[in-house]
């Protein structure tokens, strides 16, 4: 504290304490309330002062500032918070109090006295207290004591008032800088730390003199969709703010709880911790997590996935650390078990990939970068080529050669999935269009395979009517693939489009057929040619009597529909003749042939058939 020499008048001396509370706010006021008060006991040669603010929540006085401090404070301070209920008479008339209050010993009587010494003989004072007001609400009070008596004069009190007045101004000035502070850093529905906050933390976490590793758990409720779109969104907030409720008990004393989206959370425990440590946690979690609960009148299962990484002090950001989480909490939700996921370098190679295609698959296609190539249906006991499945590719620049199972679900998430099935279908006509040119390929059947969103989309029939003309390609060359759960995406609009595609001479075969929902009779009830068996009941036909009994069900199908039946994901000779001895001579797979370039193709259709030793 600095030494000054005090105004000589009480208008001086107001206006000090006005000048400095003018600087305050809500980092520095305690400092700043502390200098006006020791002006003030200088000048008016009093022994204490006191800044104090009501809590009427909790029916308490807080201490804000004091002068002279005191030299050794006690912990817990037993003046720092102090109940009205059980206050002496001095500060309990302080909870509600509108007009300054004088006590003097020499102006008291008996009944004063008696009061003092029901709260223990405090020693005699001379005390004067003036209200903080704000509208008809006493929001503190602000004190001066001198040991022995002292008079105040009228002078002096009006003078406190005012200066009561300017404590009040920034008592409620700082609240609201709290309150939009406080805000700022929090998550409004829960009251968690949000995510700059979390960050922050992180980057603190993280700095390079910390601790290390640094264990992160990312949190994501399950069905709060599901219960906003069912019970509405008040219930869905019910939901959350009982599962944050949950958490913050769970991780009571451990760590950092913060809410950082619809239905994320982020745990960050306060002890280093290694991936092993930090998954055990989240089996704790979990268990204590996932259970019951009632929401709107309705028992709804709460379920939990966890993502769990580490970091490591120096090296990564707090943006390395959540992507990680995030890998490792897309791990957990696809693996449907224990929902908890532990992140991999492999994580995010992958995640890195994927990122990569969907900044440029859009690119390819506009620019021909991608490529098709043709997997070869073969007739088993001769090796004739009855028909070629067009499967695009995509030869990235720096990655490689990729296949569709990689760049497939990027285009779904994209919209691009009808943009990309239409270039697929101009690219295989073309060269189909050219093999002919060439002498080839007039008793092979193009078979090309179609997304759900271009099977309900408006227009199919007349684009590919169209590229088969632009082509000079008639309706029977072409087959289309469609998968079986998509049958039943939208069975009114897939069964027009079907029946516009057989109008026109089109093969439709149902791809990937006994992993689906569509049954016999909606095959029965479809303009449907042909069956393609799914690779994972061929693979071990000849050892798995489970898989040998499913496809000899499926021949026995598509026999009593009058259906072509095609074996897919042929590799070994013992699956070959399985299908063979259950009638089923159609098939593709590595044992015949892997899928080749365009101009590969075109020998091989020169050719006519595959080298094949397969017998029954």
């Amino acid at each position: 504290m600095q030494s000054h020499t005090p105004p000589s008048n009480l208008h001086g001396i107001v206006t000090n304490v006005a000048t400095k509370l003018m600087g305050a706010t809500s980092s520095n006021a305690s400092t700043v309330s502390t200098e006006a008060l020791a002006e003030l006991v200088s000048y008016l040669d009093v022994d204490v002062s006191f800044l104090r603010h009501n809590d009427h929540k909790i029916r308490a006085t807080v201490l804000v500032a004091e002068w002279p401090v005191r030299p050794y404070i006690p912990d817990p301070d037993p003046l720092h918070t102090i109940y009205f209920a059980d206050a002496d008479p001095i500060f309990a008339m302080a909870e509600n109090a509108k007009e300054p209050v004088i006590v003097r010993p020499q102006a008291q009587g008996e009944d004063y006295r008696q009061r003092i010494a029901e709260a223990g003989g405090a020693p005699m004072i001379s005390l004067a207290t003036v209200p903080l007001l704000s509208g008809d609400v006493t929001t503190g009070v602000l004190g001066f004591v001198k040991f022995g008596d002292r008079e105040w004069g009228e002078d002096e009190i009006n003078a406190l008032t005012v200066v009561a007045t300017m404590f009040a101004q920034v008592q409620a000035r700082t609240n609201i800088e709290e309150q939009l502070t406080y805000h700022a850093a929090h998550d409004d529905l829960t009251g968690l730390p949000n995510r700059r906050t979390l960050l922050a933390h992180l980057d603190d976490r993280l700095a390079a003199h910390r601790p290390g590793p640094v264990p992160v758990l990312l949190l994501s409720l399950g069905r709060l969709k599901s219960i906003n779109d069912y019970l509405g969104h008040v219930a869905g907030d019910q939901f959350i703010q009982g599962f944050a409720a949950e958490l913050r008990m769970a991780m009571d004393g451990l760590g950092l709880v913060a809410r950082i989206g619809g239905d994320e959370f982020v745990a960050v425990p306060s002890e280093t911790m290694d991936l092993a440590e930090t998954r055990r946690l989240a089996e704790n979690l979990t268990a204590r997590l996932t259970e019951y609960v009632t929401i709107a009148g309705e028992v709804i299962n709460r379920i939990v996935s966890i993502g769990v990484a580490t970091g490591s002090p120096g090296r990564d950001s707090p943006s390395d650390l959540l992507r990680r989480a995030d890998e490792a909490l897309v791990s957990a939700k696809a693996a449907r078990v224990d929902r908890i996921g532990v992140f991999s370098r492999e994580m995010l190679a992958r995640r890195e990939i994927r990122a990569d295609m969907e900044l440029h698959l859009r690119h390819a296609i506009e620019t021909d970068a991608l490529t098709v190539e043709y997997l070869p249906e073969v007739d088993m006991p001769t090796g004739k080529v009855l028909a070629v499945e067009a499967l695009v590719r995509w030869q990235h620049p720096t990655r490689g050669l990729l296949l569709p199972d990689l760049f497939i679900p990027v285009a779904e998430s994209l919209n691009l999935t009808g943009e990309l099935g239409e270039w697929v279908l101009n690219a295989a006509c073309a060269d189909m269009a050219r093999w002919r040119a060439n002498g080839v390929g007039f008793d092979t059947m193009l078979r090309i395979n179609v997304s759900p969103v271009q099977l309900v989309a408006t227009g199919l029939v007349d684009t590919i009517a169209g590229t088969l003309e632009k082509f000079g390609l008639e309706g029977t060359a072409l087959g289309v693939e469609i998968t079986e759960s998509t049958l039943i995406n939208d069975l009114i609009s897939t069964r027009a489009t079907l029946c516009g595609l057989t109008e026109i001479g089109i093969d439709i075969a149902i791809d990937d057929f006994g992993t689906g929902f569509s049954g016999m009779e909606m095959v029965r009830t479809l303009p449907v040619s042909t069956l393609k068996i799914d690779r994972g009941f061929v693979r071990e036909i000849d050892t798995s009597a489970d898989d040998l009994a499913i496809v000899r069900a499926l021949i026995g199908l598509a026999r009593a529909l009058d259906l072509t039946v095609v074996a897919e994901g042929v590799e070994t000779d013992g699956a070959a003749r399985s299908l063979l001895r259950e009638g089923c001579s159609r098939a593709q797979g590595f044992l015949f042939c892997r899928p080749l370039p365009a101009a590969a193709t075109e020998q091989l259709l020169a050719q006519g058939s595959v080298a094949t030793t397969v017998a029954t």
